[in-house]
């Protein structure tokens, strides 16, 4: 008889984190586990919910738990959890201390096990954080090792709560080249079309995307997703001569027909932990160009599976994107290793695997396996 986990996101908007969590749910084995998503409903997280559905998750949506009312808004995440009875519950973390309501709703609950997934690294800003959130869980699974050495340094983890599963996506087959969507894209322009399929937030890089495009003639740049930088990027494109290359689609649900349509995919974050969006890429088969960042280089070999420049080098940027330009051949060899190193390491039935482990292995010392 399978058992329950529930996976809690306190996430406001949807992103890598989310699309991790739904890759990991959809990838678990039903007859051991039963997954079911608690989320807080908003605007710009419906997606969130949709998706699992789809998915036969069932889905719960609890108010967001208010500043003037945290003991009304954690008592009602705590009856929700008593009520659903789970083995585990599993928080996906987009920072250190996200997810605490939840955490302390599910230890109030007296859930055996409390697993929490560290997609980020953002060190405490300062401001009173109650750390004793991170002794709740039995395990902290950081999707890569960059994450994990900053919660055991920064954080004071122990090594023992701490493990490393990389994030996977699913491999799809072949998907036929979207000449119509690339058609439009290009508003009929003989370009080379470059996607950034990201949240318009400073930690993307943006910036300095844009910049490069100056300096690549000859490129449109495709950004996919939407957010609080969309108007500043818009000035930029505007100021810097390049607003009719630069193409902002705001959130999109079709982001494997647009990296069909795309001849390259480009991601200059300033951090990372693993990103999802590189890997969907390079499951696609598309060349990368990524910045050379803790997380994002666990996936990328330069030169191998892609090309890594440094974060905030918009001419590195613009030079490499001129480089797998003028040599298709390259660009071919690096999308098709690419693809073979995510069917060999970033597996999503693997991860699923791996994660399974960890439940039976955080249950087991809770007295609960």
């Amino acid at each position: 008889m399978s058992r329950r986990v529930i996976h809690y996101l306190d996430s406001e908007v949807y992103g890598g984190t989310e699309e991790a969590a739904l890759h990991l749910m959809a990838s678990l084995d039903r007859t051991r586990w039963a997954p079911t998503l608690v989320y807080h409903p908003g605007p710009s997280i419906g997606r969130l919910a949709e998706r699992a559905e789809q998915m036969n998750i069932p889905t719960h949506a609890v108010p967001r738990v208010q500043r003037g009312a945290r003991i009304a808004g954690v008592d009602r995440l705590r009856r929700l959890f008593r009520r659903e009875n789970p083995a585990v519950v599993h928080a996906h973390l987009s920072w250190p201390f996200a997810c605490k309501h939840g955490v302390l709703a599910a230890w109030l609950a007296r859930v055996p096990a409390i697993v929490g997934t560290a997609q980020l690294f953002l060190p405490p800003d300062g401001t009173a954080q109650p750390r004793w959130v991170l002794r709740a869980y039995r395990r902290i699974i950081a999707v890569s090792e960059e994450v994990r050495r900053c919660y055991a340094r920064q954080l004071g983890v122990p090594d023992r709560r701490l493990a490393v599963v990389h994030n996977a996506v699913r491999v799809p087959s072949a998907v036929p080249r979207q000449l119509e969507l690339r058609a439009s894209l290009l508003n009929g322009r003989p370009d080379y079309l470059v996607l950034t399929p990201a949240r318009l937030h400073p930690q993307k890089g943006h910036t300095f995307l844009i910049a490069a495009a100056a300096e690549t003639p000859g490129a449109t740049f495709v950004l996919a997703g939407d957010g609080p930088l969309r108007r500043e990027l818009e000035t930029q494109a505007r100021e810097q001569h390049v607003s009719d290359r630069c193409v902002f689609l705001g959130e999109r649900t079709d982001v494997p027909e647009l990296l069909a349509a795309a001849d390259l995919a480009v991601l200059p974050s300033l951090f990372e932990g693993l990103p999802v969006s590189v890997l969907e890429a390079m499951a696609a088969e598309r060349p990368v160009i990524a910045t050379a960042i803790g997380g994002t280089d666990e996936a990328i070999t330069h030169q191998v599976t892609g090309l890594l420049v440094p974060p905030r080098d918009p001419a590195a940027l613009a030079a490499a994107i001129r480089r797998l330009m003028g040599d298709p051949a390259l660009a071919q060899r690096l999308a098709t290793a690419g693809r073979a190193r995510v069917e060999r390491a970033f597996s999503a039935d693997a991860t699923a695997r791996e994660v399974m482990r960890i439940y039976d292995e955080a249950l087991g010392e809770a007295g609960g396996a």
